[in-house]
């Protein structure tokens, strides 16, 4: 069902725009001194790593199970409340108790909110639950309970209407793998000293997660102890740039914009292969991207975490980990778009391939619940949700942290199992390859080209093709002064 519309994606995108540039500043320097409370209940660790400047935390309190509960109860009334108050356009929010009691009762549903609210306010409303969960001492899966509650909470409580089951995938669980990712990143950015004053450290982490800045800053010392990543190998960037239509097949699109203004965020936390370093708690790896452009504002955001694993080596160049993996992607290529909510078994390996030259990648396959449809459309309905097998292929190779080529290919089938539509498939594939050179330390240059394409069959209507291809260049800012090679030899 609807979510915020305080919660905007143009606002997701200026702040997240500032919080981001905050972020590669805060993890350009080592790992400060830290501590590790999930040990066990109340349990904390001090790491003896060297202290460059990152705050210190008190002796962590014992876990608050209440106090994110009481947390995210207040946080949908007060998120119903905003909406009934300044949302006329629907009456959604006329939350009263025959409405309460119908959902408690009734079946849950496949609604028809709009696209962006679907897929992209309500993973991010779940991250919100996580982060008040993970910030009072919480572990994954205990978050992982809060979330999926606060998402039913909201489902049942939070609207008039019928409660959804593709709202509770999107923001239970997929909230869930976003939130935790958020939370890692926020923490590593308070952990790294590398001179950011600390007030801006402060400002950065909560920009990134805002509930666990708000319990930081509302319980001063009860919980500012900085959760410990145990110093993992990462590679991350920002990118600045533009981008130009190469080729453009519209498809039942009536427009596109050729021409886009691009900034691109991603890192890789906890790269295979660092000595001493264990897969021992979900998200200790974790990739996330995201994209923003003049032509379709929240471009893409990709996020993929080890819920399950174990790392494996072969031979004395190769470090990998293998397991299950959990993953939230949302495609806009400007024509079409897709989000998936998946699981997937695969791999993330690291191989050196000459004393000077590496070879990372990771590759995946799964089964997850997505939507996908057609934009900018004349007379068509707006998405369809579907069961949706899906593939990722991902390679970069690193020449002597002088220069890297990557590649990257994804594949999703939306099929008609567990459809709300009138039956129809759409198969989406998109793959980028780029070439980033280092000009002088964490400074670079990227050519990228990125390729989208939708084919879609629905009974009643022609077959669809949709295809969507760029070339951009872009300024790059390296959290080091490389690419995130790691070397154990």
């Amino acid at each position: 069902m609807m979510t915020s519309p305080f919660l905007s994606t143009d606002r997701l995108v200026r702040h997240g725009s500032a919080a981001l540039t905050l972020t590669l500043a805060g993890l350009s320097g080592a790992s400060a001194q830290f501590i590790d409370r999930t040990s066990g209940p109340g349990a904390m660790v001090r790491s003896e790593l060297p202290d460059l400047g990152g705050p210190v935390a008190a002796a962590a309190p014992a876990k608050d199970y209440v106090l994110p509960a009481l947390e995210i109860i207040g946080f949908d009334i007060i998120l119903n409340r905003l909406n009934h108050q300044f949302d006329k356009t629907t009456t959604d929010y006329n939350v009263t108790v025959p409405t309460i009691k119908r959902n408690i009762s009734s079946s849950w549903v496949v609604d028809n909110d709009p696209y962006k609210t679907n897929q992209i306010l309500h993973p991010y409303q779940g991250a919100m639950y996580h982060g008040f969960a993970r910030s009072t001492g919480m572990n994954y899966w205990e978050s992982l309970g809060y979330t999926f509650a606060g998402s039913a909470f909201w489902e049942i409580f939070g609207e008039a209407t019928r409660p959804s089951r593709n709202d509770q995938i999107a923001s239970g669980i997929a909230g869930s793998f976003l939130g935790e990712s958020l939370f890692r990143l926020s923490s590593l950015v308070l952990e790294n000293g590398s001179g950011l004053p600390s007030n801006l450290r402060e400002v950065a982490a909560a920009a990134i997660s805002p509930s666990t800045g708000f319990n930081r800053l509302a319980f001063g010392n009860r919980f500012d102890a900085i959760f410990a990543s145990n110093n993992p190998a990462y590679y991350g960037r920002l990118q600045v740039g533009a981008s130009t239509a190469t080729q453009a097949v519209l498809g039942p699109s009536v427009q596109d914009k050729r021409t886009e203004a691009v900034v691109n965020f991603a890192i890789d936390y906890g790269l295979p292969g660092k000595n001493g370093y264990r897969y021992e708690r979900p998200f200790d790896y974790f990739n996330l991207e995201a994209t923003a452009s003049s032509g379709s504002g929240v471009e893409s955001i990709h996020n993929r975490g080890l819920l399950i694993g174990q790392k494996y080596e072969l031979g004395n160049d190769y470090r990998g980990i293998w397991g299950l993996y959990g993953s939230y992607d949302y495609i806009a290529p400007q024509l079409f778009r897709v989000s998936s909510t998946a699981l997937s078994l695969g791999s993330t390996a690291q191989w050196w391939l000459s004393n000077s030259v590496a070879l990372q990648g990771t590759a995946t396959a799964g089964i997850g619940y997505a939507a996908a449809g057609s934009v900018r459309t004349a007379g068509e309905r707006d998405y369809n949700y579907g069961v949706a097998p899906q593939a990722l292929v991902s390679v970069r190779m690193i020449l002597a942290d002088a220069a890297a080529v990557s590649f990257t290919a994804r594949e999703y089938f939306v099929s008609n199992v567990a459809a709300a539509s009138r039956g129809g498939h759409e198969n989406i594939i998109r793959a980028d390859t780029s070439v980033i050179w280092r000009v002088h330390q964490q400074h670079a240059v990227a050519l990228k080209y990125l390729w989208s394409q939708r084919d879609a069959a629905f009974p009643g209507l022609s077959n669809q093709t949709q295809t969507r291809a760029t070339v951009g260049l872009y300024y790059t800012l390296l959290a080091k002064d490389g690419f995130g090679t790691v070397d154990w030899r």
